[in-house]
């Protein structure tokens, strides 16, 4: 089975209306890998990592996020890393 990993950088309003957590629970439900983080700049950033077509779900996902946010760009770019276990929320 193919595996793929993507980071990603949500722009918007992503910071303090549960963006990490939300994404956590759509990645554990998809059956992804990866994490979700706080950045200092306002953005968050993920890594997914899986089957390359629940990637490309939880990708479109990010463009809306979780109720409370307000997302205004997201950049994605591939990466080639060893998935990492589990989904973490840093």
């Amino acid at each position: 089975m193919a595996t793929s990993c993507k980071k990603a950088w949500v722009e918007g309003r992503v910071q303090g209306v549960c963006f990490r957590i939300s994404t956590q629970k759509q990645a554990l439900e998809l059956g992804i890998t990866g994490w979700a983080k706080n950045l200092p700049d306002g953005r968050v950033e993920v890594l997914m990592c899986g089957e390359p077509d629940r990637v490309s779900q939880l990708e479109a996902w990010l463009h809306e996020g979780p109720p409370l946010a307000r997302v205004s760009k997201v950049s994605v770019v591939d990466e080639s890393l060893a998935p990492p276990d589990g989904f973490l929320v840093g």
